[in-house]
């Protein structure tokens, strides 16, 4: 008898494993892609769960998910995006400078992107309201914002003769940064020294060079690679006392000074919602590219006073959240 027990209980446990591994493999699978890091997207992964649960999907109860990380490498993201279509996902996440790999690897399978350029202008989409295609998402407009950050920080101090920009040549629209900023900048018959890097090694370089360059303040281009390496780049600005701007409200929480930008957060939890309208059957071209209708200034004043920086009233009035 105690070993008929013991015959039915060991199937028992051999038999749960087996149905919880069955169920897992009929669940569908999101693949989620990023050039950043794990370590420095924790609320953007929150949210976009948020978002994902929003559509009714929870991860590992009735969806599974696939994370693959470039961490500021994007030369990598190519075989990352081949890897996640060979595994046969039914959703592919292309966030974190990640889209225009995941739009080379498949035609077919549903892409869903959070990007920071104009989506049509690139090719990812054919318009905003009709994507068409298997592509869609959410674009934050945050590379298109240069000029006007810039102008924010020459407002703060406004004295400095030459502004430093440091950006990444292996950002697709990097150029186009090199063209408005200077543009920008010969208009307030102001000079701005750009400074490129897309490894670390070249970022130590690119750091050393404006302060070879004696620049009097910092703008740092909106780029995943720097977001992975934004502790690095607030810790410079404040060991070096240059004023800096950036382009998430993260970096001024972290002790920059300054930020102007959209909700990125808000976009990866959009990300989640359409990854989950799509796996409950809506094509991914009949929803249309969502785009930011909000802007937040965000200032560090306890940055500022370190600096010996006084905040304009205008500015501050047209701040949204001031950390004290």
């Amino acid at each position: 008898m105690r070993r008929r027990e013991f015959i039915a209980l060991a199937a028992g446990a051999i038999g749960w494993p087996l149905a919880a591994r069955a169920q897992q493999a009929t669940m569908p699978v999101i693949g989620f892609m990023s050039g950043r890091s794990p370590d420095d997207s924790v609320h953007l992964v929150a949210a976009f769960h948020q978002g994902l649960r929003e559509a009714g999907f929870v991860e590992g109860q009735n969806v599974a998910i696939e994370y693959r990380w470039a961490r500021g490498d994007y030369g990598a993201l190519p075989a990352l995006a081949a890897e996640l279509v060979g595994r046969g996902v039914n959703v592919l996440l292309g966030v974190g400078g990640s889209a225009r790999a995941a739009k080379a690897a498949t035609a077919t399978i549903p892409i869903v992107f959070s990007v920071g350029f104009d989506p049509v202008a690139e090719g990812l989409v054919e318009s905003f309201n009709r994507p068409g295609g298997n592509a869609t998402g959410c674009t934050i407009l945050s590379g298109q914002m240069e000029p006007k950050r810039l102008g924010l920080l020459q407002e703060l101090v406004p004295l400095v003769s030459l502004y430093g920009c440091l950006l990444n040549p292996s950002n697709a629209v990097a150029l186009r940064h090199v063209q408005e900023l200077a543009e920008a900048a010969q208009k307030t018959s102001k000079r701005i020294f750009f400074a490129r890097a897309s490894t670390d090694t070249e970022l130590d370089e690119a750091l050393r060079a404006l302060i070879v360059e004696q620049v009097g303040a910092l703008l740092v281009t909106a780029d995943p690679y720097f977001d992975t390496r934004h502790r690095r780049i607030i810790e410079f600005a404040a060991q070096h006392r240059i004023p800096a701007i950036y382009h998430l409200r993260e970096y001024a929480l972290d002790g920059g000074l300054i930020s102007y930008g959209p909700s990125v957060t808000d976009s990866y939890r959009q990300v989640g919602s359409y990854a989950g309208r799509i796996l409950n059957g809506t094509k991914p071209g009949d929803l249309p590219v969502v785009q930011p209708t909000k802007f937040d200034l965000v200032i560090n004043l306890k940055t500022a006073k370190a600096l010996g920086i006084m905040v304009s009233a205008a500015l501050y009035a047209a701040a949204n959240e001031v950390i004290e």
